[in-house]
Formats: C-alpha cells, sequence, structure tokens
C-alpha cells in the first residue's frame, strides 16, 4: 500500500486546477459565451444561475460517494464526463437549437463538477496527514485560482482573438469550446498518471458515514443555525448578481447603458487582472484572520466585499469607458471579494465544528450556493427594470441584510487565529 503524502507535490496542483477550471466554465464563461451570441440578460441571468444548483444539492449525493467505490475513480470518471460535456457544448454551437443544447451540456458539467469537488477534497483529506493538509491548502487555493484564470482570462481572450479573426461568434466559441474540452481531458489524464492509488478497502470502511439523516438532523439541531442560515443566504446576495451583470455591462453597447467592451478586453481585465488582485485579496484575508482571529475583521471584511461595488454604479451613471477606470473597479471589486470572502469561508468552517464536520461543511456550502443561485436567476431582470446604473445601486443595497445579521451571529472572537501549537 502507497503511504500518504506520496507524490504530494505532483498531484494536489493538478487536481486542484481540475476542480477549478469546469466551475468557471460553466459558472462564469458560459455567461460570456451567451452575451456574445446574442442571449438576452434575462436569460443569461436566469438559466446560467439555475447551473449553481448542483453545487447546492451536492450534500444530498455526497455519501455515495463515500459509499461507492474510491475516491479516485470517482473523480476521474467525472473529469472525463466533464470533458465530454464541454465537447458537447462546442458541437452543438453551432446549431439551430444551441441555447438548449448547450444548456443541457452544461448541466451535464456542473453535475459532474460537483460531485468532483466531493471525491477531489475527500481525496485530499484521505490522502494526506493532518500536518500536509495544512501545509498544501495554500497551494490548492493558489491552483484553483489560476484555473480561474486560465478560464476569465486565457480562454475568453482566445475566444475574442477567434471572433476576430473570423467574424464569426459562433465559429469562435465553438472552436473555444472544443479546445477546452481536449484541455479537461489532457487534465484527467495528467490526473490519472500523477494521483497515487493509496486508498484500500479499510481507509474507505472507516470514511463511510453512518446514519445519513442524522447528519442532517444534527446540522440543523445547531445552537442558533436559523440565524447562520440566514447570514450564510444573504452574505452574497449583493456579489451574486453582481457577477451575473458585471460581464454583460461591460459589454454591452453605449446605447444600451454598456461599454461596448470587446471580448479580449474583457478576458484581459477580468481574468488576468481581476483574478490576480482576488488572489491576492484572499491571501491577505486570511493571514490577518491567522494573526488576529475572525471577529476583529469580520465587520471589514463584509464591507470590504460590498463598497467597491458602489465603483460599478459610477461607471454607469457617468457612462465611463475608461480602460483605467475601468480597470481599477475591477482590481476594487476582486480585491475586496478576495478580502472579504475569507471571513466568509472561516465562518461556514466554524459552524460546521463538531461530529459529522465534513458532510456538515458540505451542507452549508449548498447554503452557500443557494445564496448565489436565487439572486443571480433574478439578476437579469432587475438590471433591465432598474438599468445598469439602477441596477448597480440596488447591488449595493443588497449588501445590507448581511451587515445588519453581524450583530446577531455568535463565533469565537479568536476562532481562525493561530496558536502558540500551530506555530510549533
Amino acid at each position: 500500500m502507497i503511504k500518504k503524502d506520496k507524490w504530494a507535490w505532483a498531484w494536489v496542483p493538478v487536481l486542484y486546477f481540475t476542480q477549478g477550471l469546469p466551475y468557471v466554465l460553466v459558472v462564469t464563461v458560459s455567461v460570456i459565451m451567451y452575451k456574445k451570441l446574442g442571449v438576452s440578460n434575462e436569460d443569461i441571468g436566469l438559466y446560467t444561475s439555475l447551473l449553481y444548483l448542483p453545487w447546492v444539492l451536492k450534500p444530498l449525493w455526497s455519501p455515495f460517494v463515500d459509499l461507492k467505490s474510491t475516491k479516485r475513480k470517482w473523480f476521474l470518471g467525472m473529469q472525463l464526463l466533464i470533458a465530454i460535456a464541454l465537447l458537447g457544448v462546442g458541437l452543438t454551437l453551432p446549431t439551430s437549437m444551441f441555447f438548449t443544447t448547450t444548456l443541457a451540456c452544461f448541466w451535464m458539467a456542473a453535475f459532474a463538477s460537483a460531485t468532483n469537488d466531493i471525491a477531489s477534497d475527500g481525496y485530499y483529506m484521505i490522502g494526506l496527514t493532518e500536518q500536509k493538509q495544512s501545509f498544501f491548502v495554500g497551494m490548492r487555493s493558489t491552483f484553483y485560482r489560476l484555473a480561474m484564470v486560465t478560464g476569465e482570462g486565457l480562454i475568453v481572450v482566445i475566444a475574442g482573438f477567434l471572433e476576430n479573426e473570423y467574424g464569426d461568434n459562433t465559429k469562435a466559441w465553438s472552436i473555444t469550446m472544443t479546445a477546452a474540452a481536449f484541455l479537461m481531458l489532457a487534465l484527467t489524464v495528467a490526473n490519472f498518471f500523477t494521483t497515487p492509488k493509496f486508498e484500500s478497502s479499510t481507509a474507505i470502511t472507516q470514511a463511510k458515514p453512518k446514519g445519513f439523516l442524522a447528519v442532517f438532523a444534527s446540522f440543523f439541531q445547531k445552537k442558533n443555525i436559523g440565524i447562520a442560515l440566514a447570514f450564510i443566504l444573504t452574505f452574497r446576495l449583493g456579489e451574486s448578481q453582481l457577477v451575473k451583470m458585471a460581464a454583460p455591462f461591460l459589454l454591452d453597447a453605449p446605447e444600451k447603458g454598456g461599454l461596448g467592451y470587446s471580448t479580449e478586453q474583457l478576458g484581459t481585465i477580468f481574468g488576468a487582472v481581476g483574478v490576480i488582485f482576488l488572489s491576492l485579496g484572499g491571501i491577505l484575508g486570511g493571514i490577518l484572520i491567522s494573526r488576529d482571529g475572525l471577529k476583529k475583521w469580520m465587520f471589514p471584511m463584509v464591507l470590504s466585499l460590498n463598497i467597491p461595488n458602489i465603483l460599478y454604479a459610477v461607471l454607469a451613471m457617468t457612462g465611463t469607458t475608461n480602460v483605467y477606470a475601468v480597470t481599477a473597479t475591477v482590481i476594487f471589486e476582486k480585491f475586496g471579494y478576495g478580502f472579504g470572502f475569507a471571513a466568509f469561508l472561516m465562518y461556514l468552517i466554524y459552524v460546521a465544528e463538531g461530529k459529522s464536520k465534513t458532510s456538515h461543511y458540505a451542507i452549508a456550502t449548498g447554503f452557500m450556493a443557494l445564496g448565489m443561485m436565487l439572486p443571480g436567476m433574478i439578476s437579469g431582470y432587475m438590471q433591465q427594470w432598474l438599468g445598469y446604473g439602477g441596477f448597480f445601486v440596488w447591488v449595493v443595497i443588497a449588501a445590507l441584510p448581511a451587515v445588519f445579521l453581524l450583530k446577531f451571529i455568535e463565533y469565537p472572537a479568536d476562532f481562525g487565529k493561530k496558536t502558540n501549537d500551530a506555530d510549533a
């Protein structure tokens, strides 16, 4: 049997890059693709937000990943299925029913990606000792972010280049999504060769959940769980709508209230620049919470997540298209989101504390995904009703419920703070 921590430097980066890529393609790149293919903002907001549903529901089938086969077989199978689904997107884009067929393929990719998340995280936890899990947590986050850069940046830039090259958006995106499918296939092969087969029958038996319904019952019996869930659902109320309409805002023509940016410009600003500052914000947030504890930084981090959204309202109301102003807005918004989201993740970990920690964390993240999906579904309708200027003002106002709930949620002031034992 192969011991734990074997080849971790090889498989952790590849596994988590592979985890991030399908998520960004399904949730973010699909929005840009549909916008460039003439789909309305209402349909983009509604139907791409529904693609969050598998991440909302994944706690319901997570025990099956524990009970059946090995984590390695699960994530390799799911990664192959994602590659097939993305190929389906690329091949059906030129058809007259492209919106229906590509959404079906994205749904397949979304369910496979959510299941891949469960299996990959489970493999990480049983494949590494506790000490190495802490050591590699930064690396897994970094390579997940690099996948975001690849999706929002490189892949979108390639699509923009092909749009200009062929003068045909459908052909450009068909080639791009087909290429993304082959990239996903290559990553699946890489995971096949880099991930060790260390899962034994005894390891699987030890990890099996007991009392499926009891896991859910114990979660909802936690102290003040109602307030906690309200906070989880509203924490990203504004951001969940902004993320759906930010790209259409930059891409729409000025006469429609947009800024008239090209796909390549969007890919460069959102992908390359935006995700870099998103990562920097997250790293800084983690360092500060580790130094001072969650209580000191919770309020500033909630504000940092939402205050930069005011800049989008300023852009929309003034019609400013200056590339420096737009890039600065994206930088502040992404950095603020990364910084603020660090507090949210620590709070989710606190909510999951106790027995069945892994399952409870999956349930908590399911509610987090629900808090993204539901507001995102109405974002296109809100934008059409209010216009881009009014919509971004609404996004700022939507932060108020989470700020209000801050004084009611309970957690230890020093939660997340590095102890002397951890320093040793």
